[in-house]
């Protein structure tokens, strides 16, 4: 049974965790949300414009839209974040300093919104069109019904979908690392490698998975919820049995009171 031992030398090396433990909730697991999270705030707001011109009838916004949504989501994101964060690195260092932190969310939230942008189209164009034909009805312009209207229900219907977006930004927010990032701003799967190849043990990687996983999957869970909840829609109340309105209108209604009444006189008599 080496073998067995090996194995569990190898990736459950508990003392090794241990270790890492701090600077994977201090460093690592902040990092990585901050990333995501920044990554789709700027995707959700890319990703609008995105959709709105995809959609739009002037070639002159449709096009671009297109040939940004398939450029984005055509090449590789470990591709798209190492042309973005070597490319762009002496321009980032006359903004943001010598971190190539920054342009690692750049890149991501230009991914993002790519997808995000047809998460978004996919919804609106799911609106049946005549809700766009009440509102031109009751007086209001293109803008405002779509502000106001249809965008509002096409987002709505796209919830899961962004939710599993979020999750995949997570998974990609490891690939940041390729940019050599500081001691100060490295993500969980950088924190895990370090300590890994420190300790010539996998253990700080796997313990690295295991805190990807407390983040996806309770999301995973959240979509499939939020899917159900919206192909169902709200449960009502079931019907109210109305055996009970119908014994007491029966009991006030004028036949009944006049048959009870007249048996009632029989009876003296």
């Amino acid at each position: 049974m080496d073998w067995l031992d090996d194995l569990i030398r190898t990736f459950f090396d508990f003392s090794a965790m241990a270790e890492v433990l701090p600077q994977m909730l201090a460093v690592g697991l902040a990092n990585t949300l901050i990333i995501s999270v920044a990554a789709t705030v700027i995707g959700l707001v890319l990703g609008m414009l995105v959709a709105v011109a995809g959609i739009s009838t002037a070639p002159w916004l449709r096009i671009p839209a297109r040939v940004y949504t398939d450029l984005f989501r055509g090449v590789p994101a470990i591709l798209t974040i190492l042309l973005i964060g070597q490319g762009f690195a002496k321009l980032s260092q006359s903004i943001f300093g010598p971190s190539p932190y920054p342009l690692g969310i750049i890149a991501l939230s230009l991914i993002a919104s790519a997808y995000i942008g047809e998460i978004f189209r996919a919804g609106i164009q799911s609106v049946d069109k005549g809700q766009l034909e009440a509102c031109r009805a009751l007086g209001m312009n293109y803008a405002r019904a779509m502000r106001l209207v249809v965008v509002p229900q096409g987002v709505r219907r796209v919830l899961p979908a962004l939710v599993n977006q979020f999750i995949a930004i997570v998974k990609d927010s490891s690939l940041v690392y390729f940019l050599g990032l500081l001691a100060s701003e490295r993500e969980l799967f950088r924190v895990g490698q370090d300590a890994a190849i420190l300790s010539g043990n996998l253990s700080p990687l796997l313990l690295a998975g295991v805190f990807y996983l407390v983040i996806t999957v309770p999301l995973t869970h959240l979509v499939n919820y939020f899917d159900q909840r919206f192909r169902t829609g709200r449960r009502k109340a079931g019907p109210v049995s109305g055996l009970k309105e119908l014994d007491e209108l029966d009991s006030g209604s004028p036949l009944t009171t006049g048959s009870a009444t007249g048996s009632a006189t029989g009876s003296k008599a």
